[in-house]
């Protein structure tokens, strides 16, 4: 891990004040001159109650952060398991703003930074000025709030580099959707709006958004994702366990415990439940379908009850027993041609139970 310390001066720093991190494992060969920049996830918080609780651990300071991380899946540096990326200069931004590095506020009253975006912009720039400013190519990359992340940052980043640099972006698990839960509230959007006021997130969201929207709303991908003019890729299960539990299912909205056993074996799921669960997973197809008419952009449904893709051994790459498939390409094979433009990507699975190389994990 390497600690930003110059970016304090920029009022760039973790909920706690201390600098912001990263993790880089150099490129070497024909990938020295190539960039992933991969978003570290790990929720939000949307309180003063439940930033005080990440404050004090590495979700909110560099002094609670592991040193060293591993580097799995798209980050790997085995040809074997990462053949198109595996020597790139390969780097994570540690995550420590509880807000997809998006947030720039100081709250005085709890004594909590929410500068996610001055992380963004001082780690970029500095990665810039050490090599990624004459790179070829880069891939921003993450998973979960990391990948709402990249959705966010994408156009951003395109705009730091040189036009001769092939960018593009890979959210995985980041497609979170603005949908009713069980009791026909909302409570996905309520904690969304609880993040983006408490951080001061709304003046960092893309204008073609917010120009027609509520900022709450511009923090969902589905409102985002037609008007980013970077090629995109977006992984996704269909059956996003933490969506499940997070968005459609949480307790709250389950007072009775009744969706208690589905939430945490598919298996335990009744005929209505399962209803629910299609209609979700109908409802993240229905959000792609402007998105995926772009030539440029590429996607992987796949009808799995999981969560984060990429960053897994066991579901990056298609060795026996790997990747989900569909239509016999796994996850990596299905990023890197896009990548690399040897095919288009546009992969959404059936309904469930129909795929059986998913890695479920609910």
């Amino acid at each position: 891990m390497t600690i930003l310390k110059s970016a304090v001066s920029e009022g760039a720093v973790c909920m706690d004040g201390t600098p912001p991190a990263y993790n880089l494992d150099p490129g070497s060969g024909t990938g020295s001159r190539s960039w992933i920049v991969n978003l570290e996830g790990g929720a939000w918080c949307n309180s003063a109650r439940t930033c005080q609780l990440s404050k004090g651990t590495g979700r909110g300071s560099s002094d609670h952060m592991d040193k060293e991380i591993p580097f799995t899946g798209i980050m790997s540096s085995s040809r074997a398991i990462n053949p198109d990326f595996y020597n790139w200069n390969r780097v994570k931004i540690r995550y420590c703003d509880g807000g997809s590095f998006a947030g720039d506020t100081y709250n005085k009253e709890i004594g909590i930074y929410f500068r996610g975006q001055r992380i963004w912009n001082a780690v970029i720039k500095h990665l810039i000025s050490i090599g990624m400013g004459s790179a070829d190519q880069v891939l921003l990359t993450g998973c979960s709030s990391g990948g709402l992340a990249v959705i966010l940052h994408c156009d951003q980043l395109r705009s730091f580099l040189p036009a001769s640099t092939t960018v593009k972006c890979l959210s995985d698990a980041g497609l979170y959707l603005d949908v009713a839960d069980i009791s026909g509230g909302r409570s996905v959007r309520s904690y969304f709006g609880g993040i983006v006021a408490l951080q001061g997130i709304a003046q960092n969201l893309p204008p073609a958004c917010t120009a027609r929207l509520d900022a709450t709303s511009c923090f969902f991908p589905q409102n985002i994702i037609n008007d980013i003019k970077t090629p995109m890729f977006i992984l996704n299960a269909a059956y996003d366990v933490i969506q499940i539990s997070l968005s459609l299912a949480p307790d709250r909205a389950d007072p009775s415990g009744s969706w208690r056993a589905c939430k945490s074996k598919r298996s335990a799921c009744n005929a209505s439940q399962m209803s629910f669960l299609q209609g979700f997973r109908d409802q993240m197809v229905s959000s792609v379908q402007g998105f995926s008419q772009s030539r440029s952009n590429g996607l992987f449904i796949s009808s799995c009850f999981a969560h984060c893709q990429s960053e897994q051994l066991g579901t990056w790459n298609y060795v026996p027993g790997g990747s989900p498939t569909i239509q016999n390409k796994g996850i990596a094979k299905s990023v890197g041609d896009w990548y690399f433009n040897r095919a288009e990507v546009k992969a959404i699975d059936c309904r469930y139970p129909c795929d059986n190389t998913c890695h479920h994990i609910m």
